[in-house]
């Protein structure tokens, strides 16, 4: 009976970690694994730093966010509309969309290259049935409980996969160590912007207080806005793995990736076949968490700005939701093998968007009239002012980078 009751309370503990989980798996998708791939292929172990950086800020604007969430029943967008007018929920809705819409094509090629490389298949033939599959989970009527179940799987997968062949990479402690002492190396500008872009998300961290809204139960207040940091944490975690795999596989062979699915490929003579699947198998995990997750974001969103609302039951949104996923699969499919330098520049243009997403959220978060108790205390104030300046400048400096340069 004991063992029984002990059982229920871990299911229902990673259950209540939903919020947070989802924010990390719709992150984490396979642009992300490509970057972190390449950051640790080209630079060793030099860019961990930027992990810890980045995980921090997005630590401090998930809990922002799910404070929000917290504090009342109306919507972010709602709290936007309502301050500054409706343009501006339109705008973000809108943005926020194009942007997961963007995304959603790499996620989709994704799943295909890992699930094709995996068994000898063609690509578009798994993109057209994750990409069905992915729909069909909208028909769910607890679609939310769906998706947590879910996103709790795969990141459970990603785990798995990363954290053995971490194990099997026997890396460098030294190097691991000197990694996180801050230098930027010549010409890892581009990768850097990109990885602070994906991996502080305030996109992430803006619908982790849709996602406490859903998930919210009377009494649950004190506890709500801490499950999002396991989540972002592991979030971390794996951004860490992967970097500290590539550095130490293909950074002293001199070998450069120009994909995820790459990297399956030179683990594949050092450690065997099993090495290679068990990356795919992650390279999966990572693009059809995001294929859901993302999906869900812009769908979401969109809805909430055009006034069908944000429920995940809303019929509306799931529609909107569904249209996402077509988007990205009919991309995917027409263009085929999106090239790195197309899913790097894809991650840095949406960091022109988020200082203003972040400027909204930091105001309405300030605001005590709407939040109540779960106002920003003095270390979210003057972190999320930092965070704001950090998304500013990485903005200019990738505007000199992009057009000036």
């Amino acid at each position: 009976m004991s063992s029984k009751t002990s059982k229920n309370k871990l299911i229902q503990a990673l259950m209540g970690l939903g919020p947070g989980i989802i924010t990390a798996a719709l992150v984490f998708g396979p642009s992300k694994m490509t970057i972190t791939s390449k950051l640790g292929a080209e630079y060793g172990y030099a860019m961990l730093w930027v992990v810890v950086v980045a995980i921090f800020f997005m630590l401090i604007f998930t809990n922002m966010g799910a404070r929000i969430g917290l504090s009342s029943s109306t919507s972010l967008l709602s709290h936007i509309r309502n301050q500054w007018g409706k343009s501006a929920g339109i705008v973000i809705g809108i943005g926020v969309f194009l942007v997961t819409t963007s995304f959603q094509a790499g996620n989709s090629i994704g799943v295909g290259i890992a699930i094709a490389e995996a068994t000898g298949t063609k690509p578009w033939i798994w993109v057209l049935v994750f990409n069905i599959l992915g729909m069909s989970l909208l028909f769910f009527r607890s679609f939310y409980k769906t998706l947590e179940k879910l996103m709790i799987a795969l990141v459970g997968l990603m785990l798995i996969s990363f954290l053995t062949t971490l194990f099997l990479s026997k890396p460098s402690l030294n190097g691991i160590a000197s990694g996180f002492i801050p230098s930027i190396p010549l010409g890892s500008t581009g990768l850097l912007i990109a990885f602070m872009a994906s991996c502080f998300s305030i996109v992430g961290a803006f619908y982790q207080s849709y996602l406490v809204q859903e998930n919210k139960k009377e009494g649950d207040e004190a506890s709500g806005q801490n499950r999002s940091f396991t989540g972002i944490l592991i979030l971390g975690l794996m951004s860490a793995v992967v970097i500290i795999c590539a550095a130490a596989v293909l950074h002293p062979q001199g070998i450069k990736v120009n994909s995820a699915s790459e990297m399956s490929k030179a683990l594949e003579p050092l450690f065997g076949t099993y090495a290679a699947q068990l990356f795919l198998a992650g390279l999966f995990g990572a693009s059809f968490s995001s294929l859901v997750g993302n999906a869900t974001v812009g769908g979401s969103l969109l809805g909430d700005a055009l006034g069908f609302g944000n429920k995940l039951s809303a019929k509306a949104v799931r529609g909107f939701i569904a249209l996402v996923m077509i988007c990205g699969a009919s991309i995917s499919l027409i263009f085929g093998k999106l090239p790195l330098e197309l899913i790097i520049f894809a991650q840095s243009v949406t960091i022109f968007l988020v200082p203003f997403i972040g400027l909204a959220m930091y105001a309405i978060a300030n605001d005590a009239k709407i939040m109540g108790k779960h106002i920003n205390k003095r270390l979210s104030k003057v972190v999320g002012a930092l965070g704001l300046l950090l998304l500013t400048g990485l903005a200019i400096w990738n505007f000199y980078e992009l057009f000036i340069k």
